[in-house]
C-alpha cells in the first residue's frame, strides 16, 4: 500500500484552539498588568523579596474567590447562574462560628460549613429543576434569604473564631506557599478533571448547549441541574472556611459581591453566559486577572470606585469578544 506524503510546505499548519488562544491572551493581560506596576511603582518592583511576597499576596487573595468561581463555572456551563454564592458563604461562615458549633472543634466547623453550603445549593437546585423557577429569580431570592438568616443567627454581630486549627489555615505555609493557594489548586484540579474527564462534565456541557437535545439523549436534566447547584454550594462552603480563617471571624456581610466577581472571572475566562462552553483553567486565569488589578490599584493608592469601573469595562469587553468570537474577528479583518 502506497501512501502519499505531502511536502512540509503544503501541510496545513496546526492551529491553536480558541480556549488556548484565550488563555494565552489572559496571560498577556497579566504580563501587561505587571509592566504597568513596574512603570508606576519601580521602587517596589526593584526589590526581589517584595515581588515574591506580592505574588503570594495576590495568590492568597485569589484563593477563596477562585474556589467559588470553579463552582460558578460549572453552573454557567450548565446553562444556569448563581447569584447567591456570597450569601451562602456568609451563612456557612456564621453558622460554623457559633459557640455551639465551635464546641465540636475544627472538624465540626468544617463539616457544618460544607453541609450548609451543600444544603443551600440543594434548595437552589430543587427550586430551579423541579420548581421550574428561573435561575436568576431563585438564586436572587436565596441571596436575600441567606443573608437574612445569617444576620439573624449572628444577631448582626461579628462572630470570632477561637479555634486555632481553623485560624491557622490562613497562616500556614508549605514550602513557602500559603496553604490557601494549595486548596485553590486542589479544587481547580478536581474541577478540571470533573469537567473534562467524566460523564458529569460531558452532561453539564450537553445540557448547557441544548437542554432539549440532552433530554432526548437520555440525560436526566433535572438531576444534573440539582447536582450543579449542590457543587456550587460545596465550593461556597469551602470558601467560607477559607475566609473565616483569614479574618478569624465571620459576619452576615462577608463575601459581599462575590457573586459578581465569580461571574466576571468565569466570563473573561471564556465561559459562555448562554451555557455549553467554558474552561476551569480560563476561569482561574480570570480570577488572577482581577486579583492582580486589585493589587495594582492598592499599591498605587487608587480608589475602589475606579477599580470597579475598570472591572466593568473588562466584563463588557469579554462579552463583546464572546459575541464576535475569534473566527468572526478574523474574517472581519480579512475583508
Amino acid at each position: 500500500m502506497i501512501t502519499e506524503t505531502l511536502p512540509a510546505e503544503k501541510r496545513e499548519p496546526r492551529r491553536l484552539d480558541e480556549g488556548t488562544i484565550r488563555n494565552l491572551g489572559l496571560i498577556g493581560v497579566l504580563v501587561l498588568l505587571v509592566i504597568i506596576g513596574i512603570i508606576t511603582r519601580p521602587e517596589l518592583y526593584s526589590d526581589p523579596a517584595w515581588v515574591r511576597n506580592n505574588i503570594l499576596v495576590i495568590l492568597q487573595q485569589a484563593s477563596a474567590i477562585g474556589v467559588v468561581t470553579v463552582g460558578m463555572t460549572f453552573v454557567i456551563i450548565g446553562g444556569g447562574i448563581d447569584l447567591s454564592v456570597g450569601a451562602i458563604i456568609a451563612l456557612a461562615g456564621v453558622w460554623c462560628t457559633t459557640v455551639a458549633t465551635q464546641s465540636f472543634g475544627a472538624a465540626g466547623m468544617i463539616f457544618t460549613a460544607l453541609m450548609v453550603g451543600i444544603g443551600v445549593g440543594l434548595v437552589n437546585g430543587l427550586l430551579i429543576a423541579y420548581g421550574k423557577l428561573v435561575p436568576f429569580i431563585a438564586t436572587l431570592a436565596m441571596l436575600v434569604a441567606a443573608r437574612g438568616l445569617a444576620a439573624q443567627i449572628s444577631d448582626k454581630q461579628t462572630q470570632i473564631s477561637t479555634n486555632e486549627t481553623i485560624n491557622a489555615i490562613a497562616t500556614t505555609r508549605i514550602f513557602g506557599i500559603p496553604l490557601l493557594v494549595y486548596i485553590l489548586a486542589a479544587v481547580a484540579a478536581a474541577g478540571w478533571v470533573l469537567l473534562n474527564r467524566t460523564t458529569f462534565g460531558r452532561r453539564t456541557v450537553a445540557i448547557g448547549g441544548n437542554e432539549e437535545a440532552a433530554r432526548l439523549a437520555g440525560i436526566n436534566v433535572k438531576r444534573q441541574t440539582v447536582l450543579l447547584y449542590v457543587l456550587s454550594g460545596l465550593c461556597c462552603g469551602i470558601a467560607a472556611i477559607m475566609l473565616t480563617s483569614q479574618a478569624t471571624s465571620a459576619q452576615a456581610g462577608m463575601a459581599n459581591l462575590y457573586e459578581l466577581d465569580a461571574i466576571a472571572a468565569a466570563i473573561i475566562g471564556g465561559t459562555l453566559l448562554s451555557g455549553g462552553r467554558g474552561t476551569i483553567v480560563g476561569a482561574v486565569f480570570g480570577v488572577l486577572v482581577f486579583s492582580t488589578i486589585t493589587n495594582l490599584f492598592a499599591i498605587n493608592n487608587l480608589e475602589t470606585e475606579v477599580q470597579n469601573m475598570v472591572k466593568g469595562g473588562i466584563i463588557v469587553a469579554a462579552v463583546l469578544i464572546q459575541q464576535f468570537r475569534y473566527q468572526s474577528l478574523t474574517q472581519l479583518f480579512k475583508k
